[in-house]
C-alpha cells in the first residue's frame, strides 16, 4: 500500500465511523428540505414540496449521511430513476417522470451542509450511491453541474457530455455521466 491510498483508507474509516449511510426515513423530510435550501441558492434549490414528494415515492433513492454523535442529516445524494438518456428539468418537478425500474438514475442534487464540507463525505456519498446502484443493475447515472464542479465530478469518474438541455434556476449546466 502506497502512502496516498493509505491516507485514503483512514479517511474513509474515519467517515465510516463518524456516519451512517442509509436510505432516508419519512420523517426526515423536512430536515432534508432544509438543508437544500442552506445548500443550494434560491433559483437552484428544489421546493420542500418536491422533496417531499420525492422522498415518499423514492425514498430508496436517497442517501443520507447521518452524524451519529449528533442525530442527524451532515448531507444527502439524491436521484430519480427512469428509462431517459438525457437530463431535463422535468426531472426535478413531475415525481410521475419516476420509473422504479428504469435503467438510468439522474442525479438531482448532492448537498453537504457547511460544517461537514472538504472532509470526503461528499466523494464517499457519491462513491457509495454509484456502488448501490450499480448493484441494483442500474446502467447510467447523469448529472448537472455548474462549470466549476466538472473538475470534481471529473475526479469521482463521471465524463463531461458538455452543455445540457437543463436550465434549471436560469444557469447553464454540463451533463455529465458515469457509466455503471
Amino acid at each position: 500500500m502506497n502512502k496516498q491510498s493509505g491516507i485514503q483508507e483512514k479517511e474513509l474509516l474515519s467517515l465510516m465511523e463518524r456516519f451512517a449511510f442509509r436510505n432516508i426515513e419519512q420523517s426526515e423530510a423536512g430536515q432534508a428540505a432544509e438543508i437544500e435550501r442552506i445548500c443550494f441558492p434560491p433559483n437552484e434549490a428544489c421546493s420542500d414540496t418536491s422533496i417531499r414528494e420525492r422522498i415518499a415515492a423514492a425514498s430508496e433513492l436517497f442517501l443520507v449521511a447521518v452524524d451519529k454523535q449528533k442525530g442527524k442529516i451532515a448531507g444527502f445524494l439524491n436521484g430519480i430513476a427512469t428509462n431517459e438518456d438525457a437530463f431535463r428539468d422535468e426531472f426535478f418537478t413531475d415525481i410521475r417522470l419516476y420509473n422504479p425500474q428504469g435503467k438510468n438514475i439522474m442525479l438531482l442534487g448532492l448537498d453537504v451542509l457547511p460544517e461537514y464540507r472538504n472532509q470526503g463525505l461528499g466523494r464517499e456519498l457519491v462513491f457509495q450511491y454509484l456502488k448501490r446502484e450499480k448493484e441494483r443493475n442500474r446502467e447510467t447515472v447523469f448529472l448537472t453541474c455548474l462549470n466549476a464542479k466538472i473538475k470534481m465530478y471529473e475526479k469521482f469518474g463521471f465524463t463531461d457530455g458538455g452543455i445540457a438541455n437543463s436550465t434549471w434556476g436560469g444557469e447553464e449546466w454540463h451533463e455529465m455521466r458515469y457509466t455503471l
